[in-house]
């Protein structure tokens, strides 16, 4: 998908995203995984990659010293900037995980929601992140996923996305398992620390690495 397709594809979405996600997947499973990204401590210097319109930055926000919360999509950022108005210690600003410009060693953290099975390149942004990383810097991930579902929950959930958003992005793998995405991660160098997968109708991979 070429550069402005990816950030015309999601900006066209920005007014109504938080109620298109909540209806695709459910809030019951987005209120799970702000709970528990909201008990993660010490988490630093955080840069976070596909931040939407902060939904999931305002959970980790008040246990962060620093966010640079990022997103592809002005449209999206625009809406972020309004959103996280009151967090002090958050900064919002363009960027993509494909294609990264910060420097080695420069973040505590990495955080991505909704994004690595979007991805073209995922092992390529992982990689990405481990170098942008301090020595011991966490990476936290969060990715939907269809694993641990009925087959007709599963097809539903892909007619939620459709009608909300419309065709996916033709790249990308919509259905990882624990395992996969497991070995995606440590492929990129890190260790996987832990990967649970959270959610009752609708599922979610919530994986914690660490760059050794």
């Amino acid at each position: 998908m070429p550069e402005l397709r990816k950030e015309e594809y999601w900006s066209r979405l920005a007014d109504r995203y938080d109620e298109g996600v909540a209806y695709i997947v459910g809030e019951g499973l987005q209120q799970e995984i702000a709970e528990r990204l909201s008990e993660e401590r010490g988490l630093g210097h955080v840069v976070e990659f596909g931040c939407g319109t902060g939904y999931f930055t305002r959970a980790i926000a008040p246990n962060a010293d620093q966010i640079t919360a990022t997103d592809l999509s002005d449209e999206m950022l625009e809406v972020a900037r309004a959103q996280l108005e009151p967090f002090g210690n958050v900064t919002v600003e363009k960027a993509d995980c494909e294609n990264v410009s910060f420097p080695a060693g420069k973040f505590d953290t990495v955080f991505m929601a909704n994004v690595v099975h979007f991805l073209e390149h995922p092992l390529g942004a992982l990689r990405e992140s481990y170098r942008i990383l301090r020595d011991g810097g966490l990476l936290l991930l969060v990715d939907y996923t269809g694993r641990g579902m009925g087959r007709f929950e599963r097809l539903k959930l892909v007619m939620r996305f459709v009608r909300t958003c419309g065709m996916p992005p033709r790249h990308g793998q919509t259905n990882l398992s624990p395992d996969e995405l497991g070995s995606l991660v440590e492929a990129a160098g890190f260790a996987v620390e832990s990967i649970r997968l959270l959610g009752e109708e609708t599922k979610a991979l919530y994986l914690k690495g660490r760059k050794a």
